[in-house]
Parts: C-alpha cells; structure tokens; sequence
C-alpha cells in the first residue's frame, strides 16, 4: 500500500478504536446505572408494601387476614413501566392488577413455581429470572400478620431488563449509526490532508527520477514554512552539492585527460620514430620516455593523496604543540633537495590539528619554495585572532597579483615551470587539507621581495598533549654542521 492509504488507514481505525472504546463504556455505565435504578425502584416498592401491611386497613387499623393485605398492596401499588404485578396464595395467583400493565407475569410459565421455590422464607427475596425468553428483576415479598406462623400470601413485582435496557440500546444504535457516519467524514478528511501533505513528496520523487548527471537543473518547489517545504529545501541543498561534485568531478576528468594527453603524445611521438638500429637514437629516446613514464607515475601518485582527502575522514585531529610540530617540520623541509629552510617565530600554542596532514600541506610550500622560489625559505607560525596561521616565505619573484586566485588550482603551473618536475597538484592538496580542518590557505607578497604561501587553521582548545615523535636530521643538514 501506499503511504497516503496506510495513513488513512491508520487515521480511521484510530478514530474508530476511540469511537468504539467511548461508546462501550458509556454503554456500560448507561446499563450499570439502569439495572441500578431497578433495584432502587424494586426497594422503594418493599418500603411501601412494608408500610401499608404494617398501617393495616384504614377503618381497624388492623388485616382481618394475609389475603386482604395482599389485596390493598397489590390495588395500591403504583407500577412503572415495563413492570408487572401479581399476588400469590397458596402457591397460585390469586391477584393481578385491575389494568393492563405492560409485563404479564404469567406469561412466562416458569416464573411463578421459580417464585414459590425461591421465597420459602419471610425475608423478602430479590433476584434476576432468566428462563422462558425473557429477563425479569423480580422482587418477592411475603406478608405474615402477627398470628399466622407462615406467610399466607407473597407480593411479586418484577421489571423486564431487556425492556429497561431497551432505550440505552437504541441509543447505542444510534451511536453506531452515527460513528460510521463520522468515520466516513474522518477518512475523507485525511485523504484530503494526506494528499496535500504528501504532494511535495511526490513532486520529490518525480524529481527524483528525472534527475541524472546529465541534467541536475531540476529543483524542487519551495511552499509553505512546514516540514515538508524545510525537507524540500534540503533536497535543493543536496541537489546543488551534487551538482558541484558532478562538475568537480568532469573538471577532474578533463584536467587529468588533458595532463596525461602531453607525455602520452610525446612518447608515441618518439616511439614511433625511433631509428631501431641506431644505438644513440634508442638509448635517448629510452631515457626520454623514462622521464615522462615517471611525470606520468607522479601525476597519478599526486592523484592518489588528492583522493584520499576527499575520503569520509580526511583529517585526524589530535591535541598537539604546534611550535614543536613546526620545528619538526623545518627539520624535515631541510631534507629537501636545494632546500635551504630556516625557522622563524613560532607560536607557542596546543590546538587541535592532524599533525601528518599539516606537516603534507607545509612541506609541499617549502617543495613550491624550491622549485620556483630558489630554494630559500624561512618557516613561522603565529596566532591570529582564532587560527594559527603557519607561513613559508620565499625569496623568488613572487606571485604575479593575477594569478594569485588561481595559484591553488587544481593542475595550475606558473609560467616558470616549463622543463620543471612538478603535477600542479601540490598547493590543490595544501588547500584541501586546510578546508578539510576547517580553515584556508593564501598567497601574500613578502616584505622585501618572495611570496608567503599561508596555511590557516581554527584554534581549539587541546584538554590533552599528543607530541609526535622527532625524526632524525637530514643528512645534508648534518654536513652542514
């Protein structure tokens, strides 16, 4: 089924749960109240056949016999309805009303032997009598005057349940009747809420369907201030991000396409036109393409790191010292060949970063350094406002204003780098690793000539102190010693 019939489903049998549940306990308490009211009734007749056999006849004050007590409690008895009336002698009617009253006590050939069973005592006795098809609340009383030492005569008064219970029951009916009506009103209103509620949802999955990398314009429609309309704006949200990492994605593509067409191209070039009985020929040749085989084998290695920060956890942060981390870091960027680094001002603070990453974006600074900066650098950090900011200064030609927007651009190579090792993908990864912990990367001119390539990352507070291991120095910064 679908979710708009299981809600209207679920809306009507609720309400129909709660309409039954209501109705049967106000039944049951309608019918408790009634077959209370009987008994009531029932006493207050004892009450008063107690009073007329105690008074006696009005002239004497006293009953000649049973039978004429009898006979003034059944004349003077005022039925209500759904009642009936007789006086039994003997075990035998002997009185009925002098009118028609609306349950015969005869009627029900069981009744009166049940009657003479039961009463055998001068306590009066009530019950319930159910036989015969029918339910009657019966109360017997036997009148004994003061001389007779049994009673002579019984008073019997009964009411018919099911007649008493008969109004409630057409009540009930009529509740029914009504329910139904009221479930029908209950469906149609939740088909009609549950199709608007539910047409934005639709609209998402038709939407849903239409969607494909090639047409990813397609937005949902924003009305309304609900839930709904707020879970259509996060689908339009999700739907740009897709959109974005779509077109990431082609821009990759094409640039990976584009970096590997040029050394493709010129080894098929070389290859083809290589004099094979030629040693020289063979061996440039040979060495040529070995070149281009190992640009080619760093482009895809450069890839492969680029990638892995694009993975569900780029970054680990750890507390750590940042000051002793930059100097591990300068240590390691004097390694480098044609590197000559030098540490600056370090702040010293702990803040929350992943040490192996940071020390990835830094080092490929100072590599940026090297190979179009001379290979002069001075490493620092300091803290700014809410970051700490770590800096390679160079001491080249700098970064020309127009490029320095695009410097950190995936395959971007300055116009020096021609006959350079390098992907272009080095200062891409810098940036990567520095929105992946939350902060920024940047390029500024430095105080008197160079540029300084900037790695920024949020301060947090560190409860705790990770300080990895120092590495060994270099071996070219041993010579120098």
């Amino acid at each position: 089924m679908s979710v708009r019939t299981r809600l209207i489903a679920v809306i009507t049998i609720v309400s129909a749960v709660g309409l039954l549940a209501v109705g049967f306990f106000v039944y049951l308490e309608e019918r408790q109240r009634v077959l209370s009211q009987v008994d009531q009734l029932l006493e207050a007749n004892l009450e008063s056949a107690r009073f007329l056999v105690e008074k006696g006849d009005d002239d004497t004050g006293t009953w000649a016999s049973s039978t004429d007590a009898l006979e003034a409690v059944v004349e003077r008895t005022a039925p209500d309805d759904n009642t009936g009336v007789v006086g039994l002698e003997a075990g035998a009617v002997t009185l009925v009303p002098g009118v028609a009253l609306d349950v015969d006590l005869q009627s029900a050939p069981g009744f009166v032997p049940y009657i003479v069973r039961t009463a055998t005592t001068s306590e009066p006795v009530m019950g319930t009598y159910g036989d015969d098809d029918v339910t009657w609340r019966y109360l017997a009383i036997p009148i004994a005057l003061g001389a007779e030492s049994a009673p002579g005569a019984t008073f019997v008064i009964a009411y018919d349940v099911d007649a008493e219970l008969a109004e409630i029951n057409s009540a009930a009916r009529a509740f029914l009747i009504a329910s139904i009506g009221t479930l029908v009103v209950i469906a149609l209103a939740a088909a009609l809420v549950t199709t608007r509620l539910l047409r934005p949802l639709r609209q998402m999955r038709e939407t849903a369907e239409r969607v494909s990398a090639q047409s990813l314009s397609e937005r949902l429609p924003i009305v309304g201030r609900d839930d709904v309309s707020e879970l259509a704006h996060t689908m339009n949200e999700m739907l740009d991000r897709l959109d974005e990492a779509l077109d990431s994605q082609r821009r990759l593509l094409s640039d990976v396409g584009h970096e590997l067409k040029t050394p493709i191209t010129i080894v098929r070039g070389h290859l083809e036109v290589v004099d094979a009985d030629d040693p020289t020929d063979v061996r440039e040749t040979r060495d040529l393409v070995v070149d281009e085989l190992e640009r080619m084998g760093r482009l895809v290695q450069d890839l492969a790191s680029a990638a892995a920060l694009h993975g569900p956890a780029p970054v680990r942060p750890v507390p750590t010292d940042a000051a002793d981390l930059l100097r591990q870091i300068v240590r390691k960027a004097q390694g480098i060949e044609g590197a000559d680094a030098a540490a600056g001002p370090f702040a010293e603070v702990v803040t929350s970063l992943d040490p192996a990453r940071v020390t990835q974006a830094v080092l490929q600074f100072a590599q940026n350094a090297v190979t179009h900066g001379g290979g002069r650098m001075v490493i620092s950090s300091r803290a700014a406002g809410d970051s700490l900011e770590v800096s390679v200064r160079d001491f080249g030609g700098g970064v020309p204003d127009e490029a320095k927007s695009s410097v950190f651009d995936r395959f971007h190579r300055g116009e020096d780098a021609a006959g350079r090792a390098g992907s272009g993908l080095g200062l891409n990864i810098a940036q990567v690793i520095a929105r992946a912990h939350g902060g920024s990367v940047r390029v500024v001119d430095a105080t008197g000539g160079g540029a300084e390539f900037i790695l920024a990352v949020p301060l947090t507070d560190a409860p705790a102190l990770i300080i990895p291991p120092r590495p060994p120095l270099p071996v070219s910064a041993t010579r120098g010693d």
